[in-house]
């Protein structure tokens, strides 16, 4: 949270709150302290709270609903029963998805085959381009 705070940003906050609240500042700084305690004491109490009500086996993932609802609500057999379907086509599109990988590879070879194949010209130099007059070329 304070990662981007450094040794003189923390320093300009302390003379900042020493020009604000001035002698208080002790008090000011106990008063946050024992709001932070409370607020810490009312989070623990919540998680309490929330474990006796839904069990004692519950977790912070569980509180999503749809897990929730999965964990409840389905069986075993209800959620395999789900699946089953989904990992047919799943495996169907796994298969097209390979295909389609060792097609492209061949593909590439045929061209990088094709691309070796063709004959270069006997000189590596370009030959020089005709100059042509301003009058023969309109």
């Amino acid at each position: 949270m304070f990662d981007n705070l450094g040794t003189p940003e923390f320093i300009a906050l302390l003379l900042l709150a020493l020009l604000i609240f001035g002698e208080r500042l002790p008090k000011v700084i106990s008063d946050g302290m024992r709001m932070l305690r409370g607020l810490r004491a009312m989070a623990t109490n919540a998680t309490g709270d929330l474990s006796k009500e839904l069990g004692t086996d519950i977790k912070l993932e569980d509180l999503n609903p749809k897990a929730f609802v999965r964990k409840h609500l389905l069986s075993e057999e209800d959620e395999a029963a789900l699946r089953k379907p989904l990992s047919g086509i799943y495996d169907d599109l796994r298969g097209e998805l390979n295909n389609a990988g060792k097609l492209a590879a061949e593909t590439k070879a045929n061209v990088n085959a094709m691309a070796s194949a063709t004959p270069t010209s006997a000189s590596s130099t370009p030959a020089t381009p005709v100059a042509t007059r301003f009058d023969d070329a309109t």
